[in-house]
């Protein structure tokens, strides 16, 4: 399939679909419990590269071999009898559409800090079916940038930077990249009959609800924004050092954010809700048997405080509390006891509350954490080597702020950080005079 545009504010696109290179047996594969917690969200990210910038036909070759092994990803999301989404492995293929930038730009012309005005049109802005979508865009220097956009609801960013790693592979050294992924679904599967454990429910209890009883969803304001900051190593490592013995860097990040949006609130919302994405793996499997597993494997546990205690508690009192409620999600049995939970509660969705402001209801100031420094930028050399910028994109349709810390693709050990909040929060970390500083292109094209 083969469809051609002319965008007004760029040169041509061309779109095709990449199969995988070897035929796919047509089935169906279900999504897993922890899958159903997500409700239908699409994720982006983008690799800008310097010339000579690998090209849209390597990519695509690198690209159809890779789904062989990643399969589910050349398919489809489609609703089972019981009108929950399940994979349709059918060998659809992947959109993949090469574009041109408006004569004569080049790649550091691209106000990549503001990923309103520079980042949206770099990546797949929706998906026309299927699971992946890429898009390749190329500048006059010779530069390009590689986006991806994917169904949430089928993977979680863990499994999609294996995917990202797969598919350099073969783009650099011509064979397919070992091990393959792992669709068993008996890792995640519920226990039959699920133990009695009042703590556990407890606590799943507080993190999520049946979508149909969950509280009114929290304003999405209008002027939401998207930026990319960068945080220098040496801030990062005052924040843990602030922190206290013990505490992680994300943990100090977290508490600092948190102590931000306590400065933002409005004075309607009296108390802030800070929630931290945790991956699951380890958890259930400290053997390693999870390492390669393709899916999601998250949990969202979060904290409520009043706006004005925050302001007055010290980072370190607000990193014991990170530190205490991400401990007690950060469990095998917690996992265990959600993937029981969502069997008992199917077909019926369920809502994670961090995103609704948690106990806090309407009266909170909402955000999430979700780390990506597991994000492959020193990995993603598909031939013409390692790119100068990435970053992961995620303007979720929500009320509740998104941010994601990442490393630099410096590797210096600075990070950046893509946020997506409301203004009054953008605006206080841009107030803050450490921690927060605005991505100017002499950073990333030194």
């Amino acid at each position: 399939m083969v469809n051609e545009a002319s965008k007004e504010h760029g040169g041509h696109e061309v779109t095709v679909t990449v199969a995988p290179a070897l035929p796919v047996q047509g089935h169906r594969l279900a999504l897993s419990n922890l899958d159903l917690l997500l409700p239908p969200l699409d994720v982006s990210l983008f690799f800008c590269y310097r010339h000579p910038a690998p090209t849209a036909a390597a990519l695509k070759e690198a690209l159809a071999k890779t789904l062989v092994a990643y399969y589910p990803l050349a398919g489809e999301v489609v609703p089972n009898a019981d009108g929950e989404p399940e994979l349709l492995c059918n060998g659809r293929g992947v959109d993949f559409t090469v574009a041109t930038a408006a004569a004569g730009v080049e790649l550091r012309e691209v106000r990549l800090g503001a990923v309103d005005e520079g980042v949206e049109k770099l990546v797949p802005a929706k998906k026309a079916g299927g699971v992946v979508a890429v898009k390749v865009t190329k500048f006059a220097c010779g530069g390009a940038v590689v986006g991806c956009t994917f169904d949430h609801r089928v993977c979680d960013a863990y499994s999609f930077n294996m995917f990202l790693v797969a598919w350099a592979a073969p783009a650099r050294t011509g064979s397919p990249a070992l091990p393959a992924p792992s669709f068993r679904r008996s890792l995640v599967a519920p226990r039959d009959p699920p133990p009695r454990a009042p703590s556990t429910d407890a606590l799943i209890d507080r993190l999520f609800c049946p979508r149909s009883a969950a509280p009114p969803p929290l304003p999405v304001a209008a002027s939401s924004v998207n930026r990319i900051y960068r945080v220098s190593a040496a801030d990062i490592a005052a924040l843990k050092a602030s922190a206290g013995p013990g505490r992680t860097k994300l943990e100090a990040f977290t508490a600092h954010l948190w102590r931000l949006c306590s400065r933002a609130a409005s004075p309607r919302q009296s108390q802030c809700c800070m929630g931290v994405v945790v991956d699951g793996r380890a958890r259930m499997s400290p053997d390693g048997a999870m390492r390669g597993y393709f899916g999601n494997v998250l949990t969202i546990p979060y904290g409520v405080t009043g706006s004005e205690d925050l302001r007055r508690m010290a980072l370190a009192d607000v990193a014991d509390d990170v530190h205490r409620w991400v401990a007690e999600a950060a469990t095998g049995e917690h996992f265990r006891g959600l993937v029981d939970w969502v069997e008992a509660l199917r077909p019926k969705p369920a809502a994670a509350r961090a995103y609704l402001g948690g106990t806090g209801g309407s009266e909170a100031m909402a955000c999430v954490v979700s780390s990506g420094m597991s994000f492959p930028v020193g990995k993603a050399d598909f031939g013409t080597g390692l790119p100068a910028f990435a970053s992961y994109h995620f303007p979720w349709p929500t009320g509740a702020g998104y941010v994601m810390p990442m490393p630099s693709a410096r590797g210096d050990g600075d990070w950046v950080v893509y946020v997506h909040v409301a203004p009054e929060l953008a605006k206080a970390m841009e107030e803050e005079p450490t921690v927060f500083q605005a991505l100017e292109n002499s950073y990333v094209f030194q």
